[in-house]
């Protein structure tokens, strides 16, 4: 199973160039990629921009969305450019994970539609596809365009991955129902006719040193305060110990697992050391 880290960009206070040193620590360690998440009515960093940042003081890691909200953003076709973009920048690194979204006040501010985001990410993959075939709109990415995962858990969203996706990603969940969502996935990639199986990425927290417990219940109660009391189910699967954590990989490995991507509770770029010694080493 690979092993990636996400970056900061949402943990309050994080400057940018502790986002840098961080990329940079994460490309040194031998992490196999750097994620990034994506929202827009919260203070976090926009995720293409930094995607882009990352990919100019990075030379190895995969650079990934995880995931990227493409349909409340107007223009597909300036998407595929930016993509596009990056991907030439980092010469092929990028991965892009896309899904609908669940936050309403997220399209409310973008001018887009809610109700319509599932029909709406289906228009954007195929508009990022022509374009990225085409040569009206440039520059063309690396090798015809990055791999493309797919987020969510309803059915349509499996469904979607299993027709347009290399994968499929999901937020941090338990190793149990973690199981039962992989294979419901590779249920969906069968019944769509498809050869190999999908390339399987999760997301899971991580918060290591002094106060770890502390800095993490901070910061995803209010990320996910809009759940409510649901925030409690986020800030108690957050591996606080080395052991917890060596145990969280170890669990998401056995259930089917390609890539792990582990995002910090704290922008301190020490943060990075501290998990590759636990999992990497």
């Amino acid at each position: 199973m690979d092993l990636s880290i996400g970056l900061p960009t949402s943990v309050p206070g994080v400057d940018g160039s502790t986002l840098l040193e961080f990329a940079r620590r994460a490309d040194r360690a031998g992490f196999a990629g750097l994620g990034v998440i994506d929202r827009l009515v919260y203070d976090n960093y926009e995720a293409l921009v930094t995607l882009a940042a990352a990919a100019a003081v990075t030379e190895r890691i995969r650079l990934t969305s995880t995931v990227l909200l493409a349909s409340y953003r107007g223009s597909a076709a300036v998407l595929a450019k930016q993509l596009a973009t990056i991907d030439r920048i980092c010469g092929g690194r990028l991965a892009v994970g896309l899904a609908a979204g669940d936050r309403e006040d997220d399209f409310v501010a973008a001018g887009a539609r809610f109700s319509e985001r599932g029909r709406r990410l289906d228009a954007v993959v195929d508009e990022l596809r022509a374009v990225w075939a085409g040569d009206e709109v440039g520059p063309a990415p690396v090798s015809g365009g990055p791999p493309l995962l797919f987020g969510g858990h309803s059915d349509a969203a499996m469904r979607r991955a299993a027709r347009h996706g290399t994968g499929w990603i999901a937020g941090g969940s338990s190793g149990t129902a973690y199981r039962q969502l992989v294979a419901r996935v590779r249920r969906a990639w069968a019944a769509q006719g498809r050869s190999g199986r999908p390339r399987i990425v999760s997301l899971s927290y991580v918060s290591l040193g002094a106060d770890a417990s502390a800095r993490a219940g901070e910061y995803l109660r209010r990320y996910y305060s809009y759940l409510g009391q649901k925030a409690e189910m986020a800030v108690s699967k957050v591996a606080t110990t080395p052991d917890r954590l060596r145990a969280v990989v170890a669990e998401y490995a056995e259930a089917g697992c390609d890539e792990l991507v582990l995002f910090p509770c704290t922008s301190d770029p020490e943060q990075v050391d501290l998990v590759a010694k636990e999992v990497l080493s």
